[in-house]
């Protein structure tokens, strides 16, 4: 006997392209707002509010829903380790959004699934295939053609960008292994928690913790309101359709981004970077038709 999957509901692919306009809207707004209040506030800044603002949000949330009660102070050393690739890689991220063209930016983010595949073997003790190293193989292929490394063409802040994908990248497989024994909610309060404290640390170090001013606050609320909403919608919608479906949606980011920053501050539309980036993606998403198969 043989089995089959059953294909997603038409209405639940409608609804999880709905949830995903939601989160591009979400990563697009968080970074404008990142590249607008940078000029006020450096990226450790930008972490301690957006974090401190988090917690404000899971805590309601958590509260009106009945879910507070899922926080819990366990499994924290993976905790801490989750949290401080995320806010190294945010960071970097920040710091990429500021100085680069936002589709780089964006672009060289797509290869975030890529690190995920490959450290998966070691975190998570997943076996890495021949399709996923020729997944990774090609998607280096894509960052080459992006970030075009020769002396000429090279921008080094791009190589934030570069490290913020490995960030994230980290943050996924280890959140992937607390979601074994930990809920989201859980997940998310420490996340934040432990992220302002970071923040705290290091934007406190030089002695000098800048605070936004009345133009800049609306900013900051943007960046820590859609860095929760971005997520919760693309968890939303694999939830209700599968990779293979949401992530074409999610590639949608590069052209809405690369025409908000052509709109915004005059970065031009280069073929190099979204031949780069379907690369790129043609990668992640061979890689996860492969996956579903076997």
């Amino acid at each position: 006997m043989t089995t089959t999957s059953l294909p997603t509901p038409r209405s639940d692919t409608v609804t999880a392209a709905l949830w995903m306009t939601g989160a591009i809207a979400s990563f697009s707004a968080m970074a404008i707002a990142g590249r607008e209040v940078s000029l006020d506030l450096d990226t450790f800044e930008i972490m301690l509010y957006r974090s401190l603002i988090g917690i404000a949000l899971v805590l309601t949330v958590s509260s009106l829903t009945g879910a507070r009660r899922q926080i819990r102070a366990q499994r924290m050393g993976l905790h801490a380790v989750r949290n401080l690739s995320h806010f190294a890689g945010q960071n970097l991220w920040f710091y990429a959004v500021a100085t680069v063209p936002l589709a780089q930016v964006f672009a060289v983010e797509f290869s975030s699934p890529l690190w995920v595949m490959l450290l998966s073997p070691l975190v998570l003790g997943e076996r890495l295939t021949r399709a996923r190293v020729l997944a990774g193989l090609a998607g280096f292929v894509g960052i080459l053609i992006v970030a075009r490394p020769s002396p000429a063409t090279f921008d080094p802040n791009l190589l934030a960008a570069a490290g913020a994908a490995v960030g994230f990248a980290g943050s996924a497989v280890f959140t992937r292994k607390l979601t074994r024994t930990e809920g989201i909610t859980s997940i998310l309060f420490w996340l934040t928690t432990m992220q302002a404290a970071f923040g705290l640390v290091c934007a406190g170090i030089d002695g000098d913790i800048a605070v936004p001013d009345a133009g800049a606050w609306p900013l900051v609320c943007v960046i820590g309101a859609a860095g929760l909403m971005a997520h919760y919608c693309l968890t939303t919608a694999l939830r209700l359709a599968p990779a293979t479906v949401v992530m074409p949606i999610d590639f949608a980011r590069l052209p809405v981004i690369a025409l908000l920053g052509m709109a915004l501050y005059s970065e031009p539309l280069e073929p190099a970077v979204f031949l780069g980036a379907a690369i790129i993606f043609s990668a992640n998403y061979l890689n996860i038709r492969r996956e579903r198969q076997l």
